[in-house]
């Protein structure tokens, strides 16, 4: 594991979430054994790629091959990015001990299904390891859900033990609420007999997305002024709200998968009701179940948001509105950049991998022990 500059323990990460925006990168040093980002980049997902990352997340036709297709295709970008990533940062490969690749989520089943076709869980990411290795000359860090699931975990989400391990000792209990296409949250109790927990509370910008690109051709709802114009319809919201996955309790994660707009449809069915209205209701949906889960845990805290969704001023402004009591900030309040967040997760997993540092709690993901996560795969 060599490195030039004996001082800094360099590692990169790689986030590709499950809004399939784009490539989210960090390189952070690891000398002092917490995340330090020194610099981050993003790559943007064309529209074409986007279409060809999210038409997989349910099933069509001729899955395997453009999965696996789009393994390698994907692979390709990402080291692309790596380098270009270290170029920009004037590193050579050799400035890096690994790149920790979470790879993009194409199918996250934790559970067994209702369907006679899934009775065993799983999880797929796609972004060839053992390709991003060979290409970049960097070994990588690679498959961080899958020991999580084989010792009966959800594999998700893995983020709690970095932000345990980034934040260490809060005066106050605290949530970290990542708003990414599925919404999840990690709670850091003051009191350290308690469990971290952490789970998906269920739909974040996924469905927003998806009925804002049906009804306007843009990718999501900026700054939620399409959403704004609406009226919330709370007939539609407390049916939304009644799906049996918010009501589960945690260990619990979802995918974008679930939470579709072939899911949506029989909901509005039974409304009159336009597009942008619904559009309003989703925003509620996506703070509601957040809230809710929050004040199930806690009755005053800490919440720092972070991932895309805070961009959408009117999802904040519900979120500030539904959480009196508490102290609502992003996560930039923190000197952390939003932006880098996830990647530099990742970078952790690696450095975790590395050291042998458990990378799960199990009463996060519902792992019957804890392990060190991930597998190597060299140049």
């Amino acid at each position: 594991m060599p490195t030039n500059d004996k001082e800094k323990q360099l590692y990169i990460g790689i986030m590709s979430g499950t809004s399939a925006d784009g490539i989210d990168l960090a390189l952070v040093d690891l000398s002092s054994g917490t995340a330090q980002l020194i610099a981050s980049d993003y790559q943007p997902y064309g529209e074409t790629l986007h279409e060809e990352i999210t038409r997989l997340y349910c099933p069509s036709n001729n899955e395997i091959d453009r999965a696996f297709s789009l393994d390698k295709k994907l692979a390709k970008l990402f080291s692309s990015a790596v380098l270009s990533f270290l170029a920009k940062e004037k590193l050579t490969t050799e400035d890096i001990i690994a790149i920790g690749n979470h790879g993009q989520t194409i199918r996250h089943r934790p559970t067994s299904s209702n369907s006679n076709e899934i009775s065993h869980p799983f999880t797929l990411q796609i972004g060839c390891n053992q390709t991003l290795a060979v290409l970049t000359n960097i070994r990588t860090i690679g498959d961080f859900r899958a020991k999580d699931i084989a010792l009966g975990g959800q594999g998700a989400p893995l983020v709690p033990a970095f932000h345990q391990s980034l934040l260490p000792n809060q005066a106050q209990d605290t949530f970290i609420v990542n708003i990414g296409g599925i919404a999840n949250i990690t709670y850091l109790p003051q009191d350290k007999k308690q469990s971290v927990l952490g789970f998906d509370t269920g739909p974040g910008n996924a469905l927003m997305d998806a009925w804002c690109y049906q009804h306007t051709g843009k990718r999501y709802d900026d700054n939620g002024n399409w959403g704004a114009q609406g009226t919330i319809n709370e007939s539609l919201l407390k049916a939304l709200l009644s799906d049996e996955y918010f009501a589960l309790p945690a260990p619990k994660s979802t995918g974008r998968e679930y939470f579709t707009l072939a899911w949506l449809a029989p909901f509005i069915a039974k409304e009159v009701i336009t597009p942008v209205d619904v559009q309003a209701t989703l925003t509620a949906l996506t703070s509601h179940s957040i809230t809710q889960q929050i004040k199930a845990i806690s009755s005053t805290a800490n919440v720092y948001l972070c991932g895309g969704g805070i961009s959408n001023n009117l999802c904040y402004k519900q979120l500030e509105h539904q959480l009196k009591g508490f102290t609502v900030q992003t996560i930039n309040s923190l000197s952390l950049n939003n932006d880098a967040l996830e990647a530099m997760a990742f970078a952790w997993l690696a450095f975790a991998y590395d050291k042998k540092i458990y990378g799960n709690i199990p009463a996060v993901t519902g792992a019957k022990s804890s392990a060190v996560l991930g597998i190597a795969f060299h140049p």
